[in-house]
């Protein structure tokens, strides 16, 4: 299953370390962040469910950037 959800981050960087911190998330099978148009894309392993996966992914973003945000 893939998703996509409005993020709030302030520099490409910070976008990227997102991603990195997502890519590292069990259950998340792949993350794609996009700075330009603040928006992440999340492909979900089967079995997982996106809304505990994303609750989780926020909170390892916060870890890497604590000021982006993930609109759930």
């Amino acid at each position: 299953m893939k998703k996509t959800y409005r993020i709030e981050v302030d520099c490409a960087n910070c976008a990227n370390k997102m991603e990195e911190a997502a890519k590292k998330t069990p259950g998340v099978k792949d993350a794609l962040v996009n700075f330009m148009m603040l928006k992440m894309h999340v492909e979900f392993e089967e079995g997982h469910e996106p809304r505990t996966v994303m609750q989780q992914v926020l909170k390892n973003c916060k870890k890497v950037e604590d000021d982006c945000e993930i609109y759930l």
